[in-house]
């Protein structure tokens, strides 16, 4: 469903009674949820907004959003869990598990056929017809997609494991995905199933049932004896590898620990690195959002992503004030409510133990495959559109109402008019005589009995100004797209919050293909300000970013210098601060 890029309709917050009714509507859809666990995924006051949006072939989505990740995602009245909620909950869907290698096909939008499926010694989940399921991969717990059955296990089994098995609606990588942190899936060891909760186990339905479950997998299963009575039996984990062409999975200590603990390695690693490779005590005293924004950031290692609020401190407040009593740094309010390291103790153990790491090959690949692209600004060329007053003029050559033309095309339709119908003045070529339908396409009422003749430039001009407005838009390596009306420029306006607080707000990205999201992340680390997506007032479609303070100068660096967009395209860049002057 999100294997091609969406578009974003709303993006608004979410309610104290919206937020009860979808805290009652996800007990209902699942009900392995506790109390607590409901609070924590869609919580009472921390930041939860509800986004619209348009799927690829059309269908209505609501996706909501906590913090900065998808959760949940609503279709035709039907919730379902997004990838980052079920690493939190791995044990919330019924899973199955399937090779690495099939993940690149699932991204893609396939759906996962049964032949694919690995059958673990206890049996597969059982599930029925239409429940809806996770998709795991070979020696990790984590969901990488999640699918809703076609069949019953029973009849999974019956057809032998062959055919469709699960129609996907969402998977690891995909734009949905994309539209969160972009972090990886943790690492969680497998769990032994207990039988007695599985069918097709041995014990159940006996080897002669597992040997017809198996025998069509051939990707993943060898056959044995002659043709009269062959034997199946499942390939070691080496010969799958081989014959898929993966390396054995590495499991390690960390498969036993939890997310939290997990973050908290993170955290510490981190911190450590920045303070030993990035921050110097010519940069002391500093802001603590800054050390976290610019220095433990760029420290985490490709493909995770670093978040405070998922480990045991919770805050980095926290977190900092437990360095302080290890008296590794020292932290002050420099100024009411804001705190600042204004010492680090660079020869204690922890720091000069630490052993800057290496970058990991696989991790790096990874970065390679799901970091963005490079953007490319939009190729914009202005046309002309016919209206219903003008077709007698251009219908001789082959045009009709709603048409699309080219400056060019129009020049040379109103010559090539001219010349075929006798027009050109034989004393001064420069003039054109109008004949009536020159006189009711381009004439006032008041005109049409006073001027007889024009020159070619005013002939032109006021046939281009009678035209409507279109445009042509032409996207990195996609089709041309032509749209009515003027091109809707990027507008930055400056407006005024409490206590005489400035913002800066952007709209119209979407216009040339910038995805607000993403702006409002870059200008949030490069301003170290905060940034919000906003419905645009008196809009029920469009988003605006938000960010504090006056940005604009940020603004013209990354929209002129970075992403090329011609400077006729932006409106508001001319109320920047001046050299001097506070934001």
């Amino acid at each position: 469903m999100f294997a091609k890029a969406f578009r974003v309709k709303s993006n608004t917050a979410v309610k104290g009674s919206d937020r009860r009714k979808l805290r009652t509507d996800v007990a209902a859809a699942f009900p392995a949820f506790g109390p607590e666990q409901l609070s924590e995924l869609v919580p009472g006051k921390e930041e939860l907004n509800a986004v619209k949006l348009y799927a690829h072939k059309g269908d209505a989505v609501t996706v909501y959003m906590n913090g900065s990740n998808p959760i949940l995602f609503e279709l035709r009245g039907t919730l379902y869990p997004t990838v980052y909620t079920l690493w939190s909950y791995p044990n919330l869907l019924p899973a199955f598990t399937t090779w690495p290698p099939v993940l690149e096909k699932l991204v893609g939008g396939a759906d996962l056929m049964l032949p694919g499926l690995t059958v673990p010694p206890g049996g597969l989940p059982q599930v029925q017809q239409g429940d809806l399921c996770a998709i795991t991969l070979v020696g990790n717990r984590a969901p990488v997609a999640i699918g809703v059955a076609i069949m019953s296990t029973a009849e999974m089994l019956a057809s032998g494991l062959k055919g469709r098995g699960f129609t996907v609606l969402h998977t690891y990588l995909d734009h949905l995905w994309q539209f969160g942190d972009k972090s990886s899936p943790p690492s969680i060891a497998p769990l032994d199933q207990d039988p007695s909760k599985c069918v097709g186990s041995p014990k159940e339905e006996g080897p002669v049932q597992v040997d017809s479950i198996l025998q069509n997998n051939l990707e993943h299963l060898t056959l044995q004896g002659d043709e009269e009575s062959r034997e199946v039996r499942p390939m070691s984990s080496s010969e799958a590898a081989e014959e898929l062409g993966e390396t054995e999975m590495d499991q390690d200590s960390t498969d036993t620990k939890t997310l939290q603990e997990q973050m908290d390695e993170l955290l510490l690693r981190c911190f450590f690195h920045a303070l030993k490779c990035r921050v110097t005590k010519a940069d002391l005293p500093l802001l603590t959002s800054t050390f976290l924004g610019s220095h433990m950031f760029s420290c985490c290692p490709e493909g995770q992503q670093l978040d405070v609020k998922k480990s045991s401190y919770k805050k980095l407040s926290k977190f900092l004030h437990h360095m302080v009593k290890e008296e590794i740094v020292q932290v002050k309010e420099l100024s009411k409510g804001v705190e600042s390291i204004v010492a680090v103790n660079w020869k204690h153990p922890s720091i000069t133990s630490f052993v800057v790491p290496e970058s990991s090959p696989a991790a790096q690949s990874v970065q390679e495959d799901t970091k963005e692209k490079p953007y490319r600004a939009p190729d914009i060329k202005s046309l002309y559109c016919i209206p219903a007053n003008m077709t007698s003029l251009f219908q001789a050559s082959g045009h009709k109402k709603g048409n699309t033309l080219s400056g060019n095309e129009v020049r040379e339709i109103i010559i090539d008019y001219a010349k075929k119908n006798n027009l050109v003045d034989a004393n001064n070529k420069n003039l054109v005589k109008l004949d009536p339908i020159l006189c009711d396409c381009i004439l006032e009422k008041d005109e049409q009995y006073t001027i007889l003749m024009l020159p070619w430039d005013k002939l032109i001009e006021r046939c281009l100004e009678r035209l409507k407005p279109a445009y042509e838009v032409t996207f990195y390596g996609q089709e041309p797209i032509v749209k009515k009306g003027k091109v809707c420029p990027i507008e930055i306006t400056l407006a005024h919050r409490t206590y005489n607080k400035k913002v800066t707000l952007i709209q119209n990205l979407e216009v040339f293909g910038l995805d607000p999201y993403s702006v409002a992340s870059i200008l949030q680390q490069r301003c170290q300000a905060s940034a919000t997506i906003t419905p645009v007032p008196g809009s029920k479609d469009a988003i605006q970013v938000q960010i504090q303070g006056n940005q604009i100068n940020h603004l013209s660096r990354l929209l002129l210098e970075e992403y090329d967009i011609p400077r006729k395209y932006i409106h508001g860049l001319e109320k920047a601060p001046k050299a001097g002057k506070k934001k």
